[in-house]
C-alpha cells in the first residue's frame, strides 16, 4: 500500500479544521460529519473568519461559507488564500459563475451545502493534502459548457494536467510520464498561458481544473483515479 497523502502532510496528527458559518445548525452539522473521520479535528468555529482564526491559528483547512451576514465573502476568501490558507468554500450558491469566481479567488475546492457527509469529509481531506476533489455539484456545473474561447492543448499538455490533478506533486507526474520535472512544469505553465490568452486566467490548481472540466479536457471521474494510482506511486513534497 502507498503512503496516506494526508499523513504525508500532517504526520501523525489529525488535520485541523476551522468552520466559518453564520448558521449555528450548519456549524454543528458539519462538526458532527467531520467527527466521524479520525484524521480530522475541528479546532474552531464561528461566524467571523478573523475571530475563528485567532482561536485556531494553526488550522490546516478553513471551511468557509461564501455568504456571511448577507454579504458575499469573496474578498475575505481572496485575502485568506493570498495568506497561504487552504480554503474550502461551502455554499448554497452553486451557479457556475459563483463557483468559478470562488476558485479564481483562491479557493482550493467548492462544496455545495446540499452535498452530504461523504463529500464534505473527502473534500476537506483532499484540500489538506493539496489534491483536487470534484464533488457532484461542481462536476455538474462544469461539464459540457461549450465555449468558443476554449484553448487548444496538446496531448502531452493534457496528459500532464490530468496526472498533476490526480497527484500530489509534479515530481510524481514526471516519473509517470518519464520526463523531467522541469518539462512537466512547462506543460502546466503553457496551459495556464493559453487560458490567460483566451481571457480565462486560472492562477490556482483548482481554477485550472475547473477550466479543464468546463472544456471537456478532463472528466471529473478521471480525478478519482488518484486513489488507485497513489498506491503505486509514493508522493513527494
Amino acid at each position: 500500500m502507498g503512503a496516506d497523502p494526508v499523513a504525508a502532510v500532517t504526520g501523525d496528527r489529525p488535520v485541523g479544521v476551522a468552520i466559518v458559518d453564520d448558521h449555528p445548525v450548519v456549524v454543528e452539522g458539519v462538526r458532527a460529519w467531520l467527527a466521524t473521520e479520525p484524521r480530522l479535528t475541528v479546532l474552531g468555529t464561528g461566524d467571523d473568519p478573523d475571530a475563528v482564526l485567532r482561536a485556531a491559528p494553526h488550522a490546516d483547512v478553513i471551511l468557509l461559507d461564501l455568504r456571511l451576514h448577507g454579504q458575499m465573502a469573496l474578498d475575505k476568501l481572496a485575502e485568506l488564500s493570498a495568506a497561504g490558507r487552504r480554503v474550502v468554500v461551502y455554499s448554497e450558491h452553486t451557479d457556475p459563475q459563483t463557483m468559478l469566481a470562488a476558485l479564481d479567488a483562491g479557493a482550493v475546492a467548492f462544496l455545495a451545502k446540499h452535498e452530504g457527509r461523504e463529500h464534505c469529509v473527502e473534500t476537506v481531506l483532499a484540500a489538506a493534502s493539496d489534491r483536487p476533489y470534484v464533488p457532484p455539484a461542481l462536476a455538474g456545473a462544469m461539464v459540457g459548457d461549450p465555449r468558443p474561447d476554449r484553448p487548444m492543448l496538446s496531448d502531452k499538455e493534457r496528459e500532464a494536467l490530468l496526472l498533476w490533478f490526480q497527484s500530489m506533486s509534479k515530481a510524481s507526474v514526471a516519473r509517470r510520464m518519464q520526463i523531467s520535472e522541469h518539462t512537466v512544469k512547462q506543460y502546466v505553465d503553457r496551459a495556464r498561458i493559453k487560458y490567460t490568452r483566451a481571457g480565462r486566467p486560472a492562477a490556482t490548481k483548482a481554477a485550472l481544473l475547473a477550466r479543464a472540466i468546463e472544456d471537456g479536457l478532463v472528466r471529473p471521474e478521471e480525478i478519482g483515479i488518484y486513489r488507485s494510482q497513489a498506491t503505486h506511486d509514493r508522493p513527494t513534497p
